[in-house]
């Protein structure tokens, strides 16, 4: 799909091929970028700059890094109570990229308070689902009685996991995906924290923190660079 501000002749990178945005930091405001294409290339580029894409269904493609951002790590995740014993009770069966495209299309149909529509639009799908396939992003699914319920997914670099959205038919459905997937990143893969990436009152009372974006993409420097990519979950 061509979008405005993305010119036939901008290159489609694969995924051993970068493209170097604008330091975030030397921008006013959160648009770094406006245009190109999702590629691969392009999509992780943007990752390990600390950039995503976030845009209306009517505009070009805008390349955002928001100032403060949010972070979970290990130490401040919180699960409570009532989520401790709806996932000791297996509530829900989780599962991980089982069905990655019926919770991407789940979080795209999801009616968003004080938002008309979504931004998770076809491009965004057919970008993302690419970068599934290849091994970047990972799918947590909730099921009751065989039905997806809800979910969450985002994009996994290194030892940092970038959420993108999540989704639930049934109360708590995402929360529980949500948790089982952090509490498997944490625990089993020694994830460094999770990108929630801009505040919600939602992602805070699962232990969400803010973060100034300098501070924010200097660990994300240090923590990439310490560590190569991984392309699974298993």
């Amino acid at each position: 799909m061509k979008r405005k501000g993305s010119p036939a002749d901008f290159p489609y990178l694969t995924e051993y091929q970068r493209y170097a945005f604008p330091p975030p930091d030397t921008v006013d405001g959160s648009v770094v970028a406006v245009g190109g294409n999702l590629s691969p290339g392009m999509l992780l580029s943007a990752y390990e700059q600390g950039i995503f894409p976030w845009y209306n269904p009517e505009d070009p493609i805008l390349w955002q890094s928001p100032d403060p951002r949010f972070l979970i790590f290990p130490e401040t995740l919180h699960i409570s109570k009532s989520m401790r014993k709806i996932l000791s009770q297996n509530v829900f069966e989780i599962t991980f990229d089982k069905d990655f495209a019926g919770v991407i299309q789940g979080c795209a149909e999801a009616e968003r308070p004080g938002q008309d529509g979504t931004w998770i639009t076809d491009d965004i799908i057919e970008g993302y689902t690419e970068l599934h396939r290849l091994g970047y992003v990972h799918s947590a699914e909730s099921y009751i009685n065989g039905k997806l319920a809800g979910g969450c997914y985002g994009v996994y670099l290194g030892n940092v996991f970038c959420g993108e959205s999540m989704f639930a038919r049934t109360p708590n459905a995402s929360k529980a995906a949500f948790l089982s997937l952090a509490r498997y990143l944490f625990d089993e893969k020694g994830a460094a924290f999770i990108d929630c990436q801009v505040p919600t009152n939602h992602l805070r009372s699962l232990g969400g923190r803010e973060m100034r974006r300098t501070d924010f993409l200097r660990l994300l420097g240090e923590t990439l660079g310490r560590r190569p990519a991984e392309t699974s979950v298993k």
